[in-house]
């Protein structure tokens, strides 16, 4: 290995990850913490099946719940939310970056290390597969760069090949039909 390529993986963020190639690091991950795991659920959507598990403030005048009596479900609260700094971003420590055309990849060109591109779903196979490529000469991640992309051609002919298969017409299709007819 030669000084220049220590120098890139040290001053870059990049690590060598063998056949992959080299792939690119958040410039300063932080641990996420949750404060808070569980789903709030509304109360009482358990016991009746009209009441949705999405969550609603309760209003009654007699409400446990609003009431904040012990040994009820706790209602949702300011302090639940997650750390400013650690909020939005994937485990990797970046954060996303929707892509839906070629020009959003110069966007990521000066924050490849703080955002991670994520291909929209609209987006065609054939600009999918070039904004692939240009992510792999902006040293830019993707998160879901093998979505939707064709196998070689190859591949793809002997798939069709293996698939023909030859069925001789039905003693059905030749005689008449048996459902009468509106006339």
């Amino acid at each position: 290995m030669c000084i220049r390529d220590r120098y890139q993986r040290r001053v870059h963020g990049i690590k060598n990850r063998g056949w992959k190639g080299m792939t690119v690091h958040a410039l300063n991950k932080m641990k996420i913490i949750k404060k808070r795991k569980l789903k709030v659920r509304r109360f009482q959507s358990d016991r009746n099946p009209k009441v949705k598990p999405s969550w609603r403030k309760p209003r009654g005048i007699d409400n446990r719940v609003r009431r904040k009596l012990g040994g009820t479900v706790r209602m949702p609260k300011v302090g639940y939310g997650s750390n400013h700094k650690t909020r939005y971003s994937l485990p990797c420590g970046m954060k996303k970056f929707l892509i839906t055309n070629l020009k959003d990849m110069e966007l990521l060109l000066m924050h490849n290390r703080e955002f991670a591109g994520e291909i929209a779903h609209c987006v065609s196979a054939r600009t999918r597969k070039l904004i692939v490529e240009r992510a792999k000469e902006l040293n830019v991640r993707l998160t879901n760069g093998t979505a939707r992309l064709k196998k070689k051609e190859s591949e793809q002919i002997s798939l069709r090949q293996s698939c023909l298969l030859y069925t001789s017409p039905s003693p059905r299709d030749l005689s008449t039909s048996r459902m009468p007819s509106s006339a």
